[in-house]
C-alpha cells in the first residue's frame, strides 16, 4: 500500500512529498504531524479514508490539498482524492468516463487548476508532429463547477529548439509559462523548458554540474505562486537570473525558487554540492561571524558550550530538589481529592439506582399510552366506516320526497346522483349483502329508482317532442335544455339500460326526420336559384352560333361565357368558409347562381350541423356512434339529390370547382377535428370525378368528330373554336395551380392534341398558303395571351404554343419578303453562296447584279410600307404584328447584306456602290416602324 507524508515546503518554496510503504495496515493512511510547544504535538498521527480505493499516481499539493489519482476498489473507474490538509478530511472527485488513470498518469499544477497528463500516449517525451511542432494533451479541472475539459497544446518549432532529447510537462508557474523538464540526466546536464502560451515564446535553460551517477532519475517540482506575489522589479530580476544562469551557478538557489529536485540516487557518496551557497548564508549571521574573527578553534568552542550546557542542567535540578516540600504538600491535598470524589461517586450512584427505577415506571406508564391510543384509533375507524355505512345505506325522508314528488331540475339531478350512489354502494359492496338492514331498504331504493327513471323518461320525450316544432333551434335547444340534464342519461345507463334504448332510440328517430326534413327544404328551395350554365351541346367543338326551331332559346352572353371561362366563379373558393346562403333572402333579391355556389352552401349547411350535432352526441350520450345513425337520413336526402343533378350535368368547370370545394371541406373539417363526415365527403368526392371524366371526354370528342365544312370561315382571325379551347384550358389551368393534379394535366394533354389536329385542318382550307400562316398565327397568339393570364411563369401548353407561333412566324415572314423582294431572294440564296468557290465566283458579273441592286434601291421603302399595310390587316394583335414585321425586315437586312458582300468580290463592283443602300438606312427605317406600333 503506498503511502503518503505531509508535503514539506523549504526555503527556496519546493514542496517535496516522500513515498513509503504502509507494510502494518492495508488502510490507506496519512501521517500529520503539528508543530507545537509540547512532545504531543510533535508527533505524527494516522488518519484513514473512509472510501476505499488504490492510488495509482503521484501526489500533487496545491491551496492546502494533496491530490493523487485512484482506482476504486469495488469498480473499473477512476477517481482523483484530495485531502484537505487544515481539516484532514478526505473526498472524491469523479473523473470524465473517457478518462482511466494508471500510473503512467501525473497530476500537475496548471495555472491554478488540477490537471492530469497522461504519459503513456507519449512514452519518449512530448509528442513530435511531422511538421516538427510538440503536440501533448491534458486534461483541466474547473474549480469553479468541478467539470473537467480537455486542452490540446501545439507547440511550435518543437524539435527545432529540444532536438531528440525527451521532455515531460510538469506544470506552470505563476507567470503562465509552461514547464517542460526532463526525467535523467544527460552528459552531466540538466535541461529546463518554458514556453509562453501567449507569446509563443520558448527558452531552454541548461543546468550543468549534475553528474550522471549522483542523479540517475529527478523529479520536477514546481511552486506555481511564486512569481504571481513577487513585486514587479523582484519578478524582473528573476528573469534576469534566468538568463544568467548558465554563467552564474552560485545564484543556482534564485533560479531554483520555481524548481526543486529530488535526488533518487543509489550512491551513499556525500555530495558538496550548494556548500558555497550555505557558507554565504551563515556568513551574515553574528554568532558565527564573531567566532571565525577570534580565531578559535572549533572544537574547543564546542566543547566549551557543553561544560556550559551541563552546568546548566545540574541547576535546574538543585532547584527541583528545593521545592520538594511543596511538592509533597501536593500530593496531599490530591489524595483529599480523591477520597470526597469517592464519597461523591456513592452519592451518585444511589441516585442512578432511583432514576433507574422511575425509569421502569416511566416505561410501563409508555405501554398503557401506547395502547389506549392503539383502541382509540381503531374505535375511531369502526366509527369512521360505520358513519359512512350508515350514510350510504339509509334512504332520507328528503330524498324520497323530491324523487316521488318532485319536478325535473337542478335538485332533482344531484337528488338522482345520491340515489345512484346508494345503488352501487348496495350492488357492490359484500358487507351490506348479508346485512339484515338490506331487506328492509332494498325494496325502498327498488321502488324510488322505478320512480325516477319513470319521472325522468317523460321528461326526456317532451323535449324531444320540442324539438319536431317547427322553426325550432335545435342547437340551442340542445345547449340550454338536453347538455344541462345529461346526468338522466349517465343514471339511465347505469340503473335503466331499457329505457336508456328507448330514450336513445327516440332521440335517434326525431334527428333523423328532423334533419332530413331541413335539408330536403333547403334543396327544394336552393333549386329555385341555380342557374343554368351548359347543356350537352355546350361543347368546345359544337357550333352553337345559330339557333334552330328546337334549338334553346339564347341566353345572355354572360352566361354563355362562363360555359368555358373561368371568370367570376373563382371566387367560391376564395369564400369557402363564408355563412350558407339563406334561400328566401336571396330570392327575395331575385339573383341567379351556378351549382357550385348552391353546393358549396349546401355542404356548408351540412359542416356546421354535422359538427354541433356530433359533439352534442358524444357529450349528451357518451358516444359517437350515434350521429351516424342520426345523419343516415340527411345523407340519403342529399345522395339522391346529387345524383339527380350530376347525371345531367354538363357544366366541367362547375364540376371541378365541386370537387376542389369538397377537398377544402375536407381541411375544414380536419382542422375542427371532427371525423364524422370523412366516409361521405369521400365518397361525393368519388362521385363527382366520373361525371368530371365523362363531360371532359365529350369536349375532347366534339373536337376530333367536328365537320371542318360547318365551321370553317373564311376569316383568318382568331377561330371561335380556339377561343373556347384557350378559356377552357387557362380555366383548368388557373384552377389547378394550387393542387398539382396529375390526372388533370393528362387530360388537357389530350384536349390540345386534339384542338392542334382541329386547327390544322381549318387552316388546310385557306387556299393560299400566306393565308394559312395567317390564320395559324392568330390563333396560337390569342392562346398564349389567354393561357398567360391564368399562368403567367408558362406551362406546357403555353410553351408547346409559342413553339408553333415561331416557327410559323418565320415562315410568314419569308413568304412576305419573297412576294416584294423574290428576284433578290432567290439570287442570294442561289449564287450567293457560290463565292465560296473561286471558279464559280468568276461567273457572277456586275450585269447580273446591277439590275437587283437598282430594283431594291429603288422600291424598298414603298414594299416595307405595303409589308406594313399587309400585316395591319392580316393580324388583329399589333404586338404580335410588330414582331413579325420586325422579323420580317431583319431577314431583309440579312438578305440585303449577304448581297452586299457578293458585289464586293465582283470585279468592277464599287461601280454599283452610290446605288447601294446603306446599312444604316434600312436600320433607320426599322426603328421608325418600331415606335409606330
Amino acid at each position: 500500500m503506498v503511502c503518503f507524508t505531509l508535503f514539506i515546503k523549504k526555503r527556496n518554496h519546493c514542496v517535496i512529498s516522500q513515498y513509503g510503504d504502509g507494510r502494518r495496515s492495508r488502510e490507506y493512511q496519512v501521517y500529520t504531524m503539528t508543530v507545537g510547544s509540547g512532545e504531543e504535538s510533535n508527533s505524527w498521527r494516522v488518519i484513514t479514508c473512509k472510501h476505499d480505493h488504490s492510488p495509482v499516481t503521484e501526489g500533487l499539493c496545491k491551496g492546502g490539498f494533496l491530490y493523487y489519482g485512484a482506482d476504486e476498489s469495488n469498480s473499473d473507474k477512476s477517481v482523483v482524492v484530495s485531502f484537505n490538509v487544515s481539516s484532514e478530511e478526505f473526498s472524491v472527485i469523479e473523473l470524465p468516463e473517457e478518462v482511466k488513470i494508471d500510473h503512467r498518469w501525473r497530476l500537475v499544477n496548471y495555472n491554478g487548476e488540477v490537471a492530469l497528463v497522461d504519459d503513456s500516449e507519449f512514452d519518449f517525451g512530448i509528442v513530435k508532429e511531422p511538421n516538427g511542432n510538440g503536440v501533448f494533451e491534458l486534461w483541466v479541472r474547473n474549480e469553479t463547477d468541478g467539470t473537467w475539459w480537455r486542452n490540446c497544446i501545439e507547440i511550435p518549432h518543437w524539435e527545432q529548439h529540444v532536438g531528440n532529447m525527451e521532455f515531460f510537462f510538469k506544470g506552470t508557474i505563476g507567470t503562465g509559462e509552461l514547464v517542460f523538464a526532463q526525467d535523467s540526466v544527460i552528459e552531466r546536464s540538466f535541461y529546463v523548458v518554458y514556453y509562453d502560451t501567449v507569446t509563443q515564446n520558448l527558452r531552454r535553460f541548461t543546468i550543468e554540474g549534475v553528474a550522471r551517477d549522483q542523479l540517475h532519475d529527478v523529479r520536477t517540482f514546481l511552486d506555481h505562486n511564486l512569481y504571481s506575489n513577487m513585486p514587479t522589479n523582484s519578478l524582473g530580476q528573476a528573469m534576469d537570473d534566468f538568463s544568467n544562469l548558465e554563467k552564474h551557478e552560485s545564484e543556482l538557489g534564485a533560479f531554483f525558487g520555481d524548481l526543486a529536485f529530488e535526488e533518487d540516487s543509489r550512491s551513499e557518496d556525500i555530495s558538496l554540492e550548494g556548500l558555497q551557497q550555505e557558507l554565504e548564508e551563515c556568513e551574515s549571521d553574528e554568532v558565527v561571524a564573531n567566532i571565525l574573527s577570534s580565531g578559535d578553534k572549533l572544537r574547543e568552542y564546542a566543547k566549551g558550550v557543553e561544560n556550559n550546557l551541563r552546568k546548566v542542567e545540574l541547576d535546574s535540578v538543585e532547584d527541583y530538589i528545593k521545592e520538594s516540600d511543596k511538592l509533597v504538600s501536593l500530593h496531599d491535598q490530591i489524595r483529599d481529592c480523591n477520597c470526597i470524589l469517592s464519597q461523591m461517586e456513592t452519592l451518585l450512584s444511589g441516585f442512578q439506582e432511583e432514576i433507574g427505577s422511575i425509569s421502569s415506571d416511566i416505561k410501563i406508564l409508555q405501554e398503557n399510552s401506547m395502547d389506549m391510543g392503539l383502541r382509540l384509533k381503531n374505535r375511531r375507524v369502526t366509527e369512521s366506516k360505520l358513519a359512512k355505512f350508515v350514510e350510504d345505506f339509509i334512504v332520507p325522508p328528503k330524498m324520497i320526497h323530491v324523487i316521488v314528488d318532485g319536478e325535473v331540475n337542478e335538485e332533482y339531478i344531484k337528488t338522482l346522483g345520491i340515489l345512484s350512489k346508494k345503488l352501487k354502494f348496495v350492488e357492490t359492496d359484500q358487507a351490506v349483502k348479508s346485512s339484515k338492514a338490506l331487506k328492509d331498504v332494498e325494496p325502498e331504493l327498488e321502488k324510488l329508482r322505478q320512480k325516477a327513471i319513470s319521472k325522468v323518461y317523460d321528461f326526456i320525450v317532451q323535449k324531444l317532442i320540442a324539438l319536431r316544432k317547427p322553426k325550432t333551434n335545435i342547437q340551442i335547444l340542445q345547449q340550454s335544455v338536453f347538455l344541462k340534464y345529461k346526468y338522466i342519461i349517465s343514471f339511465l345507463k347505469e340503473h335503466g339500460k331499457e329505457v336508456f334504448m328507448d330514450v336513445r332510440a327516440a332521440y335517434i328517430d326525431t334527428m333523423n326526420k328532423v334533419l332530413s326534413a331541413h335539408f330536403q327544404s333547403y334543396i327544394q328551395a336552393f333549386e329555385k336559384l341555380q342557374l343554368d350554365i351548359a347543356t350537352s351541346n355546350d361543347l368546345i367543338g359544337v357550333d352553337t352560333r345559330s339557333t334552330g326551331l328546337f334549338s334553346r332559346s339564347k341566353e345572355p352572353l354572360k352566361n354563355r361565357c362562363a360555359v368555358f371561362a373561368l371568370g367570376e366563379r373563382i371566387q367560391i373558393i376564395k369564400e369557402i368558409d363564408q355563412p350558407a346562403l339563406i334561400p328566401h333572402i336571396a330570392e327575395a333579391s331575385s339573383l341567379k347562381y351556378p351549382y357550385e355556389v348552391l353546393f358549396r352552401s349546401l355542404h356548408k349547411l351540412l359542416m356546421d350541423t354535422a359538427t354541433s350535432e356530433y359533439i352534442f352526441c358524444e357529450d349528451f350520450f357518451g358516444e359517437q356512434s350515434i350521429f351516424y345513425e342520426i345523419f343516415a337520413g340527411p345523407f340519403s336526402v342529399i345522395y339522391e339529390h346529387l345524383d339527380s343533378v350530376l347525371s345531367s350535368c354538363y357544366d366541367a368547370i362547375g364540376l371541378l370547382l365541386m370537387i376542389r370545394i369538397i377537398h377544402h371541406h375536407q381541411l375544414i373539417m380536419s382542422r375542427r377535428r371532427i371525423p364524422c363526415l370523412d366516409s361521405y365527403l369521400d365518397k361525393v368526392n368519388i362521385s363527382l370525378w366520373p361525371r368530371f371524366k365523362t363531360v371532359f371526354d365529350l369536349h375532347i370528342g366534339s373536337l376530333r368528330n367536328a365537320n371542318i365544312n360547318t365551321i370553317w370561315e373564311d376569316d383568318v382571325h382568331p377561330h371561335y373554336i380556339m377561343r373556347r379551347y384557350a378559356e377552357f384550358t387557362a380555366s383548368f389551368i388557373h384552377l389547378n395551380v394550387e393542387y398539382g393534379d396529375g390526372q388533370l394535366d393528362i387530360n388537357l394533354e389530350r384536349l390540345r392534341m386534339a384542338v392542334d389536329s382541329l386547327i390544322l385542318k381549318l387552316a388546310k382550307l385557306f387556299p393560299r398558303p400566306k393565308q394559312q400562316m395567317v390564320f395559324l398565327i392568330n390563333n396560337y397568339d390569342m392562346t398564349i395571351a389567354v393561357l398567360k393570364e391564368a399562368e403567367p411563369e408558362g406551362g406546357k401548353i403555353q410553351m408547346h404554343c409559342e413553339e408553333l407561333l415561331k416557327s410559323n412566324t418565320s415562315l410568314f415572314a419569308e413568304e412576305l419578303l419573297v412576294g416584294h423582294f423574290s428576284d433578290m431572294i432567290k439570287f442570294v440564296k442561289s449564287r450567293a453562296n457560290e463565292d465560296s468557290s473561286p471558279n464559280l465566283e468568276r461567273s457572277i458579273t456586275v450585269a447580273e447584279v446591277e439590275p437587283l441592286v437598282k430594283d431594291f434601291g429603288s422600291r424598298w421603302k414603298t414594299a416595307i410600307e405595303l409589308m406594313h399595310k399587309d400585316i395591319i390587316t392580316c393580324f388583329s394583335n399589333f404586338l404580335c404584328g410588330m414582331d413579325i414585321l420586325i422579323a420580317g425586315m431583319t431577314q431583309l437586312l440579312l438578305y440585303y447584306t449577304r448581297l452586299e458582300d457578293c458585289i464586293k468580290k465582283i470585279d468592277g463592283g464599287s461601280a454599283l456602290n452610290r446605288d447601294i443602300v446603306n446599312y444604316q438606312s434600312i436600320m433607320f427605317e426599322i426603328k421608325k416602324y418600331k415606335k409606330t406600333f
